[in-house]
């Protein structure tokens, strides 16, 4: 198993990214300033996307797992990939989602704790209703980590 950080055509990944944020208007919000993670254990599991938001805060923007992979780990040793490779350079990480449970205990379960909630972010901010586990997405939570 091996994780590359991606600096060049990172729109490559689109399709595994857009399985975690569907609108490809909002990837572009992040993608190219943001650090692009790729796992491959043989071939390409998961995917994430770290943002600089200050000298103290990074943001998980994105992480992304192809369906079939699901629940054997990857997202999990992303998320721990990460940590520690941001531990000297920031204090705090957040990441928001939307109020999903499993979304929630499994950021909870990699050392996040609830932190804040953007309201309507959902509703305001995408060109369509989103639902996850047939609940309509409306706020996003934040959830942070501290790194060191």
């Amino acid at each position: 198993m091996t994780i590359k950080q991606i600096t060049e055509n990172k729109k490559q990944y689109l399709d595994l990214l857009l399985l975690a944020d569907e609108q490809e208007s909002m990837i572009d919000r992040y993608l190219e300033a943001g650090d692009l993670f790729a796992l491959y254990d043989e071939d390409l599991k998961a995917v994430c996307v770290v943002a600089h938001i200050d000298n103290e805060v990074c943001e998980l923007k994105n992480i992304a797992v192809y369906s079939q992979f699901h629940r054997q780990g990857y997202g999990k040793i992303l998320i721990s990939h990460i940590s520690k490779h941001y531990k000297n350079r920031y204090r705090t990480m957040l990441v928001g989602t939307g109020e999903t449970p499993s979304a929630l205990s499994f950021y909870q379960q990699c050392g996040f704790e609830l932190s804040h909630r953007i309201k309507n972010f959902f509703t305001d901010n995408y060109d369509h209703l989103m639902f996850e586990e047939g609940v309509q997405l409306v706020d996003m939570v934040y959830l942070r980590k501290e790194l060191n």
